[in-house]
């Protein structure tokens, strides 16, 4: 096999996906291509990577190159995880400026107009990846990190109907740290169904393995109050305020952090929201889940999103020395190996078009869903108990991703003023018309096709 890493400058998902691969028997004597624009920074995974595979004995073989095409050449699977510009100071812009004009959005990374603006400004970037990898392996797997990751999903899929494209997310990851606690069950007892959009994705189903004994009931009845126990972004934050030093990615230990909860934690309002009016716990941790939403505004903890923010910002821009290691963290390697040896397992969740999994939803938007994985590849779960309060609020935000994907592909601003016009978020529209020119001004780097 031939494996391309896109964006593998990146300390952390360069050493962080290489250490997953190396832990790979099917894959053992894959070629592994590292792929970035940053050639300093794509030298140093290399060499690192290197002395591994030296170190521990590996057999793979390792080269690098800012060549995006030389480095398709061949290649059976391609994992991309990148951003464009400055992340944060882009991200600020994305969030503060629509708030100036009147818009409350919540975040601004996959929601709202600034969910919008992200897009219109990594989607050329990554069909240009895409693009290349149609003429030189039309037949390779493409599995896609970035965010936002439905409108990746949705114009790449509009696109490119043939590509192999998956977007992966971990967040889906959470339910496997919280059910057992929760209901003090061994995780290899659950079985649990998830669905929605990317981060507006809720748990559906849940089942004991051994009995078939539905177990929502027990969330709905525990949930709140384990999640007013679990440690938040605001302690964590509060804690890297006071030692100046980070506790860790997202893994949070009372013990280990030595913290008690002020009860603040970016989600607990919203999740307690939806659990009381649609009987549905959401699957994020972060807020992401209010980006969508034109009432998360007036329900969301605002002090815990923002520490969130600042404690996030801090944790990416912070110099952390990243490892190799020889343990699994994300799921695209087990993925793979699902693929090649014709495994047939479910996946608890992959991006994919919708195409019929649930009917009530449009064909052509991407939907977060389990999928089963064997050597025909990757095929998405029907799902058929999607509740109509939550199909509703799904419904509401897929015209935002139609107009999104026709305005970059199409390139056309009158697209981008109605898809926030479509937005849920947006209860403004007299000045949105300068708010969109502002941004492109602003953003002209990548937004500049739009003029």
């Amino acid at each position: 096999m031939k494996i391309v890493l896109v964006g593998a400058g990146s300390a952390q998902f360069g050493h962080g996906t290489l250490g997953d691969i190396f832990c790979s028997s099917v894959l053992t004597g894959s070629e592994i291509t590292l792929l970035d624009i940053n050639a300093q920074a794509l030298d140093a995974v290399l060499k690192t990577a290197k002395a591994f595979v030296e170190q521990h004995g590996l057999k793979f073989s390792l080269t690098a190159t800012t060549d995006r095409r030389a480095a398709f050449i061949g290649a059976n699977y391609i994992i991309s995880s990148i951003e464009v510009g400055n992340r944060f100071q882009l991200w600020d812009e994305d969030w503060k400026i629509p708030q100036q004009y009147g818009i409350h959005q919540v975040y601004g990374e996959n929601g709202g107009p600034g969910g919008v603006f992200h897009a219109l400004r990594i989607v050329p970037v990554i069909l240009e990846i895409v693009k290349d990898a149609m003429e030189l392996c039309p037949d390779a797997w493409i599995f896609n990190y970035s965010n936002p990751m439905t409108a990746i999903v949705t114009t790449v899929k509009r696109a490119y109907p043939q590509a192999k494209f998956v977007g992966m997310c971990h967040e889906i990851g959470w339910l496997d740290r919280w059910l057992p606690p929760m209901l003090g069950m061994k995780k290899e007892d659950l079985q649990f169904t998830a669905a929605g959009l990317n981060h507006f994705s809720c748990l559906l189903e849940l089942k004991d393995k051994n009995t078939g004994k539905d177990l929502y009931p027990d969330v709905l009845k525990k949930a709140h109050d384990f999640f007013l126990r679990e440690p938040g972004y605001s302690d964590v934050y509060d804690t890297y305020l006071k030692t100046g030093e980070l506790q860790g990615s997202e893994k949070f230990d009372k013990e280990r952090v030595g913290i008690k909860s002020r009860f603040e934690w970016a989600d607990r309002r919203l999740v307690k929201f939806m659990l009381e009016n649609y009987r549905l716990l959401p699957i994020t941790t972060d807020s992401h889940f209010g980006e969508y939403l034109s009432w998360a505004w007036d329900v969301v903890d605002h002090r815990g999103i923002i520490d969130f923010y600042d404690w996030y910002k801090a944790s990416l821009t912070t110099k952390v020395k990243h490892e190799i290691k020889l343990e699994v963290a994300e799921r695209v390697i087990p993925i793979i190996d699902g693929i090649l040896g014709d495994e047939g397992f479910i996946e608890s969740a992959v991006n994919i078009l919708n195409d019929g999994l649930v009917k009530d939803l449009p064909s052509w938007i991407a939907l977060e869903v389990p999928a089963l994985v064997n050597a025909k590849g990757i095929s998405g779960v029907k799902i058929d108990n999607m509740p109509k309060g939550y199909l509703a609020l799904l419904r509401n935000y897929c015209g935002v991703y139609d107009l999104t994907a026709e305005a970059v592909i199409h390139r056309k601003r009158d697209y981008v003023i109605q898809a926030l016009l479509a937005n849920p978020v947006v209860h403004q529209a007299r000045n949105l018309a300068e708010m969109v020119d502002r941004m492109i001004d602003q953003q002209a780097t990548w937004l500049g096709y739009l003029r």
